[in-house]
Order: C-alpha cells, then sequence, then structure tokens
C-alpha cells in the first residue's frame, strides 16, 4: 500500500542511504547464491491483462478502495497470492 506511516518517525539517515554505492554495501553477512539456487529461480514477466466484469461483494470492494486508489492491480496481487498458494500447498 502506498500510505506513507506518518504516526512514527523514521530512525534511518535516509540522506546517508541515498548517497551510497553499491560499494558501500557491506554484504558480509549474506552468504553467496548458489548454483542450486539459481536452478530453482523462475522468470517472471508481467502477464498480459485483460478485461473482464467480475461481481464483487460490495463491502470487499469498498475494503480496497478505501486501502488502496490502484485497488484494481491490488485485488490481482491478491489473487496472484492465492494461485501462487494453492500451487505450494499452504491452502
Amino acid at each position: 500500500m502506498n500510505v506513507k506511516n506518518t504516526e512514527r518517525n523514521s530512525c534511518t539517515d535516509w540522506d546517508r542511504v541515498d548517497a551510497m554505492t553499491d560499494e558501500d554495501i557491506d554484504y558480509s553477512d549474506i552468504p553467496p547464491t548458489t548454483e542450486k539456487e539459481f536452478s530453482r529461480a523462475e522468470l517472471r514477466f508481467p502477464k498480459h491483462k485483460e478485461t473482464v466484469t467480475i461481481q464483487l461483494d460490495s463491502d470487499v470492494l469498498a475494503w480496497f478502495k478505501t486501502h488502496n486508489k490502484e485497488y484494481h492491480a491490488q485485488i490481482n496481487t491478491v489473487l496472484r497470492r492465492h494461485i501462487e498458494a494453492q500451487r505450494i500447498g499452504n491452502y
């Protein structure tokens, strides 16, 4: 969701972070990626969008609309995560 949290102040020095280069980042505590991990990787390309009409309960649609002005994309993301969870057996 693209809503900025204004209730807490960040303790991060964002100017310093923005000024960092790749060489300034310490990766020493991150193990290198193995060939096995790369072999399991999946390339994901943007899917072709298709316009359809679906019926949603009015309260469900209202919830998405109030939480994200890009609610169409958020509904799509929720549906995609459900599909992926089904594939790996989380449901």
